[in-house]
């Protein structure tokens, strides 16, 4: 990412007032960050209230600060190939997980460490079709944190990402199964999505476990460089954990914890949710009873996950095609520049004109020409509900 581009995220990010649904409103009428800082203050009043248009007209004193940090940590990782790959992926770049910008929140940056061919370009949007979440209790019982492994390991071996909180207890016996796992080093074996910044390891004796994962998974933050952990941020960062999966597997909690609000925005994001029984006077078991009561799947071996799992894909047709694939392919070369850039933003999911406007900063008019064009020439379909979807790859 260039610099001028990183400052223009950076800057929207960190205007004082302004929050994800602000900044979302202002990438839909103006197109990308930058273009948004080039609008008058009456324009900006068309989306924001006059105090957060205010706020858009100042730079924050923080910024070429917070900019260089940035920069610093992501080349860092470049000159060194032994480290992790290191990149950020925001709301417009045709590799953030379709999966997470389909949720009500979806940060509009993500920090990203991981192993290099995952964080290569399509390597993510991959990794974010085959994920699962597993959470739990930080204080777990010795069945809990064995039954955390064991789920975590098998159904990595059959083909699933684990994605968990780093937190002590279930979080971290998922990572550490998963991690374990005889499986395809291809794919990733865990996500951790953590509620500090990328260069803050918290728990602190997690610090061997996390650069673990950076090696083998990834990590994920939508919080700057530096961000302490602070309460308030963990049960944030949840929506992220189920938004990357196909469903969450509770594995043991109580009636506090926080993993039954991962299970409430997995169930509000549309997405399974299941829970593994325990026993009726472990107070450790109750949560997981409660979302049984409440219509989540029982679990008593990784195939009732993975049948669950596939059983809903199998559900879900085929995306339509209108000619061969190798033929699409070909005439992709023969495209002009304008409609190869749309194809790259539209990606191979199911996508709506104002994610393709915060992709392309292209205005609704110029996308609906675009589109109605490549449908015609039979390289994208319009499905229900005003979404687009690719129909070939190349």
């Amino acid at each position: 990412m260039q610099r001028e581009e990183l400052t223009a995220w950076l800057r929207l990010l960190g205007t004082p007032g302004v929050g994800n649904q602000s900044a979302r409103r202002l990438l839909a009428a103006f197109g990308l960050p930058d273009q948004i800082f080039q609008q008058p203050r009456n324009m900006l009043l068309g989306c924001v209230s006059g105090t957060q248009a205010a706020a858009l007209m100042e730079q924050p004193a923080s910024l070429w600060k917070h900019v260089d940090r940035t920069l610093q940590w992501l080349n860092a990782s470049e000159s060194n190939s032994a480290m992790p790959a290191r990149r950020i992926c925001t709301l417009g770049d045709p590799d953030y997980p379709a999966s997470l910008y389909a949720t009500e929140d979806p940060p509009l940056l993500l920090y990203l460490e991981g192993a290099r061919h995952l964080l290569q370009a399509g390597g993510l949007q991959a990794v974010s079709q085959q994920c699962l979440a597993m959470v739990g209790s930080r204080n777990p019982t010795h069945q809990g944190r064995e039954n955390a492994r064991q789920f975590a390991k098998a159904l990595r071996e059959a083909g699933l990402t684990i994605v968990s909180g780093l937190a002590q207890g279930i979080d971290a016996c998922a990572h550490e199964g998963a991690l374990a796992a005889d499986a395809q080093p291809s794919s990733a074996a865990t996500i951790a999505v953590v509620g500090t910044g990328l260069d803050v390891v918290y728990p602190r004796a997690h610090q061997e476990l996390a650069m673990r994962i950076a090696h083998n998974g990834i990590l994920v933050s939508e919080y700057p460089l530096g961000m302490p952990p602070i309460a308030a941020n963990f049960p944030k960062r949840n929506r992220i954990i189920s938004g990357l999966s196909l469903g969450t597997l509770v594995v043991e909690a109580a009636t506090a914890s926080g993993s039954l609000i991962t299970a409430r925005m997995a169930s509000e994001q549309g997405r399974e949710v299941f829970a593994i029984p325990g026993s009726i006077h472990s107070p450790q078991s109750r949560g997981c009873h409660a979302l049984l009561r409440v219509g989540a799947k029982l679990v008593e071996s990784a195939n009732d996950v993975l049948e669950e799992l596939y059983m809903q894909r199998a559900a879900t047709p085929p995306a339509p095609a209108l000619m061969e694939q190798e033929t699409l392919r070909a005439g992709i070369e023969q495209l002009p520049d304008n409609q190869k850039t749309l194809l790259q933003a539209l990606g191979f999911d199911p996508m709506g004109l104002d994610a393709l406007g915060a992709r392309t900063g292209w205005d609704a008019a110029t996308l609906q020409v675009l589109l109605l064009e490549l449908e015609l020439a039979g390289y994208v379909a319009r499905m229900p509900g005003g979404l687009y979807q690719r129909l070939a790859s190349g």
